[in-house]
């Protein structure tokens, strides 16, 4: 394993979730960290359990412009450990929220693995900080009380004929698949991000969640999908199309939502533009006939939902610099469409508000240029100094869509986050 330097030391863990929850408390107390989560959903390819990068030794802020130029020159300037993220690229800029990019190589990483932790520090000995961790409380409260009042920026009735007028592009012949959000907002709220990040992992645990700060910035976010990852020469992408309803009290009413899902034709459609719209931004790296179709819309059980998800893979040549492959493939095409270009512009046009970091993303990187990261939804935006908070909720428009059908499934997608806060 890479370490940031020789000052790295492995302790044994005898309850990862006790210790995670620890690990919770004690990033906190910093102003930039990233605390990458899989919430012990087991996969192949989810082998770690979470990972929590603190302080920056060194960072790059990013501008879309030149947004992989720069990241490039900076990993190259001295390859190591980065953690950060992009957001969505958009005319419309999110004042309030995160930089338009964000890496920084951390001072300290603890990586917790199913019995034992991994720490390296550049300033401080993994001793200290594993005593740090294992003196937290294991159990997480609000240090002050919630006050949070969300409102739509577009109502019904603008979302649904919103909905019709991409189906009219569509049909014309614009696009085949366009998704599109809303934003729900509170321009006064007060949260403890913390708290409030613990208690959505409770409800809505996902492999791909994370707790990020950028000073005044969180980003709260429970998502169950990934956008890319690399290991050696094999790229993964997993994009999610197609959800439905879970029901953990009524058994048949589970079920008959698990097979509504399985035989929707117009799920396995939308899910199917996607998948080829991945190929295509894969092949333009990947070696030649490499790219290939490994899981095509399997049916994935979470808390709240059934998400239908294919996966993709292909082969990099080992000359492949990862900022190459991020660049092509990025924005991901399950939260844009298809063509991708067309529907950039039409949903800068369609929707209220700049999506930010939402459907943009967030993730790591090895010195040796693997990396993982996940697509940025159902996730809570929080600026502290100005108490703006934020989320949205998206679906991919197609011919076959009904606008009230994709009006309840943007409202399920941010179910466990309206739970969470109508409860405060």
């Amino acid at each position: 394993m890479n370490i940031l330097n020789s000052n790295h030391k492995v302790f044994p863990v005898s309850d990862t979730e006790n210790f995670k929850l620890k690990m919770l408390n004690w990033v906190n107390q910093f102003n930039i960290f990233s605390f990458l989560d899989n919430n012990v959903i087991t996969r192949e390819d989810v082998a770690i359990s979470c990972m929590a990068a603190v302080g920056a030794k060194r960072f790059v802020t990013l501008n879309h412009a030149d947004l992989f130029t720069t990241l490039r020159a900076f990993h190259n300037q001295q390859p190591g450990w980065l953690f950060g993220h992009i957001n969505y690229p958009q005319e419309k800029r999110d004042e309030a929220g995160f930089p338009d990019g964000f890496f920084f190589e951390p001072d300290t990483l603890v990586i917790l693995h199913s019995a034992y932790v991994s720490i390296s520090s550049s300033s401080t000995l993994p001793e200290t900080i594993f005593e740090e961790i294992v003196n937290q409380q294991s159990i997480i409260t609000a240090i002050n009380d919630l006050k949070v009042s969300t409102k739509s920026t577009i109502k019904k009735e603008q979302y649904l004929n919103i909905i019709n007028q991409i189906k009219s592009h569509i049909q014309r012949g614009d696009c085949y698949e366009l998704n599109f959000c809303q934003e729900f907002y509170d321009q006064s709220a007060t949260i403890d991000p913390l708290y409030v990040y613990a208690k959505l992992r409770d409800i809505s645990p996902n492999p791909f969640s994370a707790f990020y700060r950028i000073n005044d910035n969180y980003c709260l976010c429970a998502s169950p999908e990934r956008f890319l990852q690399k290991k050696g020469s094999r790229i993964i992408s997993q994009p999610i199309k197609g959800t439905a309803k879970r029901y953990p009290s009524d058994n048949k009413a589970d079920d008959a939502s698990l097979q509504q899902l399985m035989s929707s034709e117009k799920e396995r459609t939308e899910n199917i533009m996607i998948v080829d719209l991945v190929r295509n931004d894969l092949s333009k790296i990947a070696k030649e006939g490499s790219v290939a179709v490994s899981e095509l819309c399997a049916i994935y059980s979470f808390p709240q939902v059934f998400q239908m998800i294919s996966t993709i893979v292909a082969e990099v040549d080992a000359d492949t610099h990862w900022t190459t492959i991020v660049d092509a493939c990025f924005p991901m095409g399950s939260m844009t469409g298809a063509p991708k270009t067309k529907v950039l512009e039409l949903i800068n046009k369609f929707e209220a508000t700049p999506r930010g970091l939402f459907s943009g993303t967030i993730g790591y990187v090895t010195p040796d240029g693997d990396f993982d990261f996940n697509v940025v939804i159902r996730s809570v935006f929080y600026n502290q100094a100005k108490q703006q908070l934020s989320y949205k909720a998206g679906g991919g428009i197609t011919i076959n869509s009904n606008p009230e059908n994709e009006f309840e499934e943007s409202l399920l997608k941010v179910s466990a986050i309206n739970a969470l806060l109508d409860g405060a």
